[in-house]
């Protein structure tokens, strides 16, 4: 096998010579459930799982190889496992706050779960039915621009929409640079645009929520069923998973497609400064507020509630960015929280098995 055709090259080469001389081989990650891995190799197709020493080290559940990552692995020997020793640096990497369920059962603290790594074009995928939502778009740009991957919008769905001229214009105000294609996963229309991205040893990912039709978008990309495709709910406008585990499918035109399972529940792992590349709009004007630290509520002299005045800014998507705001500002203040329960967890672990190594020497 080619791994240049999987997405190989220079960066990740130039990061991969010290596990060279030590033996080992390059392997990207096209799988995963549990942490249970299949990875692509020169030699061919492995199953794979992590070594014990990594096991060992890893802190979080974000230590772990994810759909697209480069690793170091051994020469897997008479057609058993591949072992992982160690990840390479990602190029890009998107990830979201662990869904809330998980993170009580962590007991509270945020963990961050790595979605796909390295990973060049994400297909923001919505839908131009009931599913439309500028707000949730805004949402995932803004977890797009925190991996170092380009987003590109699809609108599904165009051969339902009467207007989806208008929704198109409504989204360009919000999406600046991103590139926007309405398309019919259906009929098929538009998909030659897509097409475009899925250049050879280049990785594009799959993102949106259920019932957009990223399944449909899929099997039509690749010219094959490979993801069964559910019937969106007429009472309620939303489907159900179709996706149940992340993978990596090469397109057999070239490139790389990464699918995700739809997610409902998108919780920003993000920073403040990280909303800068969705909301470009308000941090113009910000700049001519009165004062530095302007939060846009009640202050004299803001520029960007004399903005919302005038209609030049959309009340909605000040309301959106304020929100946004508190959410990454709440998350940034429990991560700090987390790394100093974890520093008092890891000194108390220390200070015990000191207190056991002097009672056994007292012993002696």
């Amino acid at each position: 096998m080619n791994l240049a055709q999987f997405g190989w090259n220079p960066f990740f080469e130039a990061h991969f010579s010290e596990y060279s001389a030590a033996g080992f081989m390059p392997a990207r990650i096209c799988s995963e459930h549990k942490q249970q891995y299949q990875v692509y190799t020169e030699s061919g197709e492995y199953p794979a799982e992590v070594s014990g020493k990594m096991l060992y080290l890893a802190d979080s559940r974000s230590d772990f190889p994810a759909v697209g990552d480069w690793v170091a692995v051994n020469s897997p020997e008479n057609g058993g496992l591949a072992i992982i020793h160690a990840i390479l640096p990602r190029k890009s990497c998107f990830s979201r706050k662990m869904a809330s369920g998980r993170d009580r059962r962590s007991g509270g603290r945020p963990e961050e779960q790595v979605l796909a790594a390295n990973v060049d074009t994400v297909f923001l995928v919505s839908g131009l039915d009931r599913e439309f939502n500028l707000r949730r778009i805004e949402r995932y740009l803004t977890l797009v621009y925190n991996s170092g991957a380009t987003p590109v919008i699809v609108l599904n769905k165009a051969d339902v929409c009467d207007d989806w001229e208008y929704c198109v214009a409504e989204v360009k105000a919000i999406a600046f640079d991103a590139p926007i294609h309405p398309i019919s996963a259906k009929t098929q229309n538009g998909l030659d645009a897509l097409r475009n991205y899925l250049q050879p040893g280049k990785t594009a990912a799959l993102l949106g929520s259920s019932g957009v039709g990223k399944s449909t978008i899929m099997n039509a990309l690749l010219g094959y069923e490979r993801q069964r495709v559910q019937v969106v709910s007429a009472q309620v406008g939303k489907g159900q998973h179709t996706t149940t585990e992340r993978e990596l499918i090469p397109v057999p035109t070239g490139g790389l497609l990464i699918d995700t399972p739809g997610m409902r529940e998108l919780q920003l792992w993000s920073s403040e400064e990280n909303l800068k590349g969705s909301f470009e709009d308000i941090e113009t004007l910000a700049v001519r507020c009165r004062f530095a630290d302007c939060q846009h509520e009640s202050e004299p002299g803001c520029a960007v509630r004399a903005a919302v005045e005038t209609g030049e800014l959309d009340a909605s998507r000040l309301q959106s960015y304020r929100k946004l705001t508190q959410e990454v500002a709440y998350l940034e203040q429990r991560q700090d929280s987390s790394a100093d329960y974890l520093e008092r967890k890891k000194w108390k672990q220390i200070a015990k098995w000191q207190r056991e190594y002097s009672r056994i020497s007292l012993k002696r």
